[in-house]
């Protein structure tokens, strides 16, 4: 164990509440520390987006110490603090359990607890295995995950192939992480990630799914998709695209919409939206390259290679695909500005409230499809319509009104001898 006095770091980028919750707890003389990807991030400089803190304190005892605490998972448990808008995860530090120690009397999943230096021993990789005491001011290191900060390496805690086979995951999450900190994969590690690429398919799709998310929020997803693929990883993640990303220049085409995706940061962008540009680029480079002629949104989800791609490969849901299949229908229609402006008001709101109609327009403004002027009224145009109606808040359920019915006619027996007739012909 090297332990650090004063690293070199923003503490003041550390959150209040995080050490509150780390004072807290060891005032109650329980070991705890920051840990993670927040003190990774730290020693490099970056703003961290949570913070994650590990104790020796059991998820019952962290809840009776800490207010707003709520024990939470059934595999893992651990507790989740809520202080305004943010929430921290608090784990007890966890060990691994070797063969020769499987009992019946253990218990489920990965809650057989540990010491600080067992629980950074079964973290992934170093650099995410550092912990930090914010009221010591003390960086802890169990892993050599220090130096290979200060090298910018990427390495495995352990046997990079055995490692790996646990989780194969950690392929995905090590190109994640070496394209958003820029860092250089272990060589050992490299090559154990091409070796064990075929256990992919054996993960379950909603964490591949969460995977893909990550590499598009990256600021150049690009480069992660190609080297995914030029590392033979991604035919076991999406073969569609590893099959389409062999033909050039088609290739290229793809790249070159992935670099446009806008990046507003880790969460900033919905998954849906994510997937959108995702799709609109497998299209204009694989499918339709004219984006004023697209395809109709049902020759979209009618495609049974490109709905088996969407559903089986990338796990986006049912929404997200018609969301992106109407988007392509509408983007088109946005050519047309003079037909519009000639339409009626109901005719016109009908198209700007349109739940595909924002992702449709910014697939406009990827492709290059508008001019400044018919982008800027589009805008415009959006902006207005929810200004004037803006949209209900969140989870609140709108009421269908019935449509308000005319005066009353007579009843039967009532009014002239015409009426009455009249009456019993439309009966």
């Amino acid at each position: 164990m090297n332990v650090t006095p004063k690293p070199h770091l923003h503490q003041d980028w550390v959150d209040p509440h995080a050490i509150g919750i780390v004072r807290a707890l060891q005032k109650r003389e329980f070991m705890t520390y920051l840990v993670g990807g927040c003190v990774r991030d730290l020693l490099l400089g970056i703003h961290p987006k949570d913070f994650d803190i590990a104790t020796d304190a059991r998820p019952d005892e962290v809840k009776r110490i800490i207010h707003r605490a709520y024990v939470i998972g059934k595999r893992f448990r651990l507790v989740l603090v809520r202080r305004d808008e943010m929430q921290f995860e608090v784990a007890t530090f966890r060990r691994e359990v070797g063969a020769e120690e499987q009992r019946e009397d253990l218990p489920a999943g990965d809650n057989v607890f540990g010491t600080a230096e067992e629980d950074a021993k079964r973290r992934d990789f170093t650099i995410n295995a550092l912990f930090y005491d914010p009221i010591a001011d003390q960086l802890i290191d169990f892993a050599e995950g220090l130096p290979d900060l200060e090298n910018r390496w990427i390495r495995m805690i352990g046997e990079p192939k055995q490692r790996l086979l646990e989780d194969p995951i950690r392929i995905l999450r090590a190109l994640r992480l070496k394209h958003m900190i820029g860092f250089s994969l272990d060589c050992d590690l490299r090559a154990a990630m091409v070796e064990t690429a075929s256990s992919l398919p054996n993960t379950v799709l909603p964490r591949r799914r969460e995977e893909i998310l990550k590499w598009l929020r990256l600021k150049n997803p690009e480069l992660a998709f190609r080297e995914a693929h030029d590392l033979g990883i991604l035919k076991y993640v999406s073969p569609t695209l590893d099959e389409a990303l062999a033909a050039e220049p088609a290739a290229e085409e793809f790249y070159s919409y992935l670099r446009q995706i806008p990046y507003g940061g880790e969460e900033a962008i919905a998954p849906g939206d994510l997937f959108g540009f995702l799709v609109l680029a497998f299209t204009r480079a694989f499918l339709q390259p004219e984006p004023s002629s697209g395809p109709r949104a049902q020759e979209v989800l009618s495609s049974e290679k490109v709905q088996f791609w969407m559903r089986e490969e990338l796990g986006m849901f049912k929404y997200e695909q018609a969301l992106t299949a109407k988007a392509l229908h509408v983007e088109p229609l946005l050519t047309k500005r003079r037909e519009f402006q000639r339409k009626g008001e109901r005719r016109q709101q009908a198209l700007l409230s349109n739940e595909a109609f924002p992702m449709a327009l910014r697939f406009a403004e990827t492709d290059y499809l508008l001019s400044c002027e018919d982008l800027f009224y589009w805008k415009a145009a959006m902006f207005n319509l929810h200004q004037h109606s803006p949209p209900a808040p969140p989870g609140a359920r709108t009421r269908r009104r019935r449509p308000r019915r005319g005066p009353r006619g007579p009843r039967r027996g009532e009014g002239d001898g015409n009426t009455q007739s009249a009456v019993a012909g439309n009966e």
